[in-house]
């Protein structure tokens, strides 16, 4: 009987362990181009990507979360896509899926490598929130 109980208690505690990891926040790629402490604060430059979402209005078609609407999830593309081929496409578009072009849009164009490092981050798990907080100091020496 005891080793029965065992049993279900290990694997009960190791279904627990599992779904809290899952839960946590991703560590960051050794040479990740974003800082996040708690998921959802992040350095200046990644701001500035969060930004730069906020002012295209992104949103409109790619969700508040980035996990797609009318346009993919960009939580999911970036997985795969490159950042040439983020720019490439965030620049010229993809009229024949939907995309509009951003290339003549200064605040974009001017902050392409913030959003790309914005949105890698969502991308990677380690930013949780699509609502972001630019760190403070103290954060910086968490």
């Amino acid at each position: 009987m005891k080793s029965k109980s065992a049993r279900s208690l290990a694997v009960a505690l190791s279904m627990a362990a599992a779904s809290a990891a899952a839960q946590a926040p991703a560590a960051p790629p050794q040479d990740a181009p974003y800082k996040v402490v708690d998921g959802y604060k992040v350095d200046a430059f990644t701001m500035t990507g969060f930004r730069t979402w906020r002012a295209a209005a992104c949103d409109r078609c790619h969700g508040a979360n980035q996990e797609g609407m009318v346009g993919p999830s960009l939580v999911n593309s970036l997985k795969t896509l490159g950042k040439q081929e983020f720019v490439k496409v965030v620049r010229d578009g993809r009229l024949d899926k939907g995309m509009v072009s951003f290339g003549t849009n200064q605040t974009v164009m001017n902050n392409i490598d913030a959003l790309y490092t914005y949105l890698k981050g969502r991308s990677d798990g380690a930013i949780t929130r699509a609502k972001v907080e630019e760190m403070t100091a103290s954060d910086k020496g968490s």
